[in-house]
């Protein structure tokens, strides 16, 4: 087995992610709160959601980025999460940096963050499957977004009304998620190391 599939080799970025659950749990609750906005807000337009989407985008890049660089006194492998920041800040500063362009092309560029930000966060889960039962709930959130997307750019033209629903009730989903994930590992973070994972780090 080699250094870069071997459990142990994870267990640094895991403990690293561990200590800054608080931050997952910040991610979560920016999309739940998303979500809702987009969802109650009486007679919010197309544009407005957008931008606040920028504004969530935003906001989750700078968090992803705080978790992958915070908490860990050595390097760990957490370039996805970095990529998953970086992906976030430049939606964000695309959709405030020209207003003026149009909201379908805005919406294309929705559509295109959530497939990339999907596929970052399910290669994370695979990479912490050795170290967390609850990976899922990150492929989960992953697989969402991909599919979100995915929905998003194949159909652009879609109602405004459509539009927003579907936004809105993808990121409390993925909010919900990312919460679930976050509370594991916190629990993680306070569970004393057992004999079958000090075997699974020597095999």
């Amino acid at each position: 087995m080699t250094i870069g599939t071997h459990p142990a080799y994870f267990r640094p970025m895991l403990h690293a992610l561990a200590r800054n659950w608080w931050l997952v749990l910040l991610r979560g609750i920016a999309g739940i709160v998303f979500g809702v906005l987009a969802l109650v807000w009486p007679g919010i337009t197309l544009l407005t959601l957008v931008l606040l989407y920028g504004a969530y985008a935003l906001v989750d890049g700078i968090v992803a980025l705080a978790a992958a660089f915070t908490g860990s006194a050595r390097p760990v492998p957490t370039w996805w999460l970095i990529l998953v920041g970086l992906l976030g800040l430049a939606a964000g500063v695309v959709t405030f940096a020209w207003p003026g362009i149009t909201a379908l092309v805005l919406i294309l560029l929705i559509g295109i963050w959530a497939i990339a930000h999907g596929v970052f966060e399910i290669i994370g889960a695979i990479r912490l499957r050795h170290e967390i039962d609850n990976e899922w709930m990150l492929i989960l959130a992953g697989a969402l977004s991909v599919v979100f997307g995915v929905l998003v750019v194949a159909m652009p033209g879609a109602g405004a009304l459509g539009l927003i629903w579907a936004i809105g009730a993808y990121a409390i989903v993925f909010g919900a998620l990312l919460v679930g994930l976050s509370l594991r590992l916190r629990s993680h973070r306070h569970a004393p190391a057992t004999p079958a994972a000090a075997r699974r780090g020597r095999q």
